[in-house]
């Protein structure tokens, strides 16, 4: 390498090793980009420049790390490449289906120099307005000049919402490897135990169970929120070294990680023997959580579902106290990236289901600190949509006749 720092390359291609197994065919990525040209044919596109993670990952297998650098995945209508920082080495492009550029941190817009010797020159280029800050989008002009960022980030979430084959056995995988988490929170469950050490308990099982399922796999990002008395309050509040105590409302979560996609097992428990309130309050929303079950089918929209749950909450009592919607979709996701948000269970999402979406029903209900039965109550299922109705993948079972756990 030259010592003159203006002599160091902007980018350069590093081939080190062998192409990893990804966790789809080539078949299946071929597939998914034919859809995303598509998309660019309907927009006339030039190409497209995707810098979401979940993006990036359902297009190309490579989920990246970000830590502060841009990453992107840019796609013409014959070439798939990923850009990728110098940090990574050749990782990038070991596990990413297409090609790999590397930017250099030799001076500052190698990212963009990356991406415009790619695409040397363009009128119009999709861009996903829900992840692109205002620096990037700014950049982007400035590196093309006069160009139309058009915005696909709609258009990518409509694909990506039906699941193939291929993912759908991914996300039954996942669902499995939640139960199994769930099982080994539920066992590690006694009073003085911190919620840290549960926690770990189902992740450690997590972990093993997919190094088994997937030994060609990244291991990454799978966790546990597993939360007690008041901290059952909020669905996504983190885990504590609170130890517990009999007379506990509990909820069991588990996350299972495997290549981007994220699956989920959500239940409450009581250690010890809960108090009428408690129970009257638990048995409403699993009352809620069986119909909302009954009710995933092709055919009938995300709003219809709710208004009949928010009815159902209504005659138990217990509307004031929903705290969320009834449900999302499942994918490539994460608590830190993604979000299919156009399939979720709420009044104002007028989706359609149809085969092969792949949707949770998650009723909650939290009652404050002070009233009687306090806490938050929570179950969780994962279901696929099918021709002729759902089918739950979710194994786990729910309610006070399994989950009240001897103090």
């Amino acid at each position: 390498m030259p010592n003159n720092m203006n002599q160091r390359p902007q980018t350069m291609r590093l081939y080190n090793g062998e192409k990893a197994a990804l966790p789809f065919s080539s078949a299946e990525y071929e597939a998914r980009l034919a859809g995303l040209r598509q998309i660019m044919n309907d927009n006339g596109l030039d190409a497209v420049i995707l810098t979401s993670m979940h993006n990036v990952a359902y297009y190309t297998g490579f989920l990246y790390c970000a830590f502060g650098r841009p990453y992107a995945a840019v796609v013409t209508a014959t070439d798939c490449t990923t850009v990728s920082a110098g940090i990574d080495a050749g990782q990038p492009w070991r596990r990413c289906y297409g090609e790999n550029i590397i930017y250099t941190d030799w001076q500052r817009g190698n990212y963009y120099y990356a991406i415009k010797s790619l695409v040397p020159s363009a009128k119009r280029l999709g861009v996903e307005n829900d992840h692109l800050t205002l620096a990037v989008r700014d950049a982007l002009l400035d590196t093309y000049g006069t160009v139309a960022l058009v915005d696909i980030a709609g258009a990518t979430m409509a694909q990506r919402m039906v699941k193939s084959d291929a993912e759908i056995a991914l996300i039954t995988a996942g669902a499995n490897t939640a139960d199994i988490g769930g099982q080994a929170v539920k066992d590690a469950i006694r009073v003085g135990t911190r919620e840290i050490d549960v926690a770990m308990a189902g992740r450690d099982a997590m972990e093993i169970e997919i190094a088994r399922r997937f030994p060609d796999s990244e291991i990454r990002d799978s966790w546990v929120w597993f939360q007690s008395n008041i901290n059952t309050d909020g669905a996504h509040n983190p885990v504590t070294c609170r130890e517990l105590q009999s007379g506990d409302l509990l909820s069991l979560n588990t996350f299972p990680m495997i290549s981007g996609y994220y699956t989920a097992l959500e239940r409450s428990l009581f250690l010890g023997e809960p108090d009428a309130a408690t129970l009257k309050a638990w048995e409403a929303n699993v009352a809620v959580h069986k119909r909302g079950l009954e009710l995933i089918r092709p055919g009938v929209s995300c709003a219809e579902i709710t208004h009949e749950l928010n009815d159902l909450f209504a005659e138990l009592g217990y509307l004031d106290y929903r705290s969320f919607g009834y449900g999302h979709s499942f994918g490539v996701l994460s608590h830190y990236y993604g979000r299919e948000a156009g399939l979720e269970l709420r009044e104002d999402i007028d989706t359609v289901l149809e085969p092969n979406m792949v949707i949770s029903m998650e009723p909650m209900i939290t009652i404050p600190e002070g009233e009687a039965g306090a806490g938050g109550y929570r179950e969780h299922d994962i279901l696929v949509v099918k021709e002729d109705g759902a089918v739950n993948i979710t194994a786990f079972p729910f309610g006070p006749e399994h989950n009240i756990i001897d103090a």
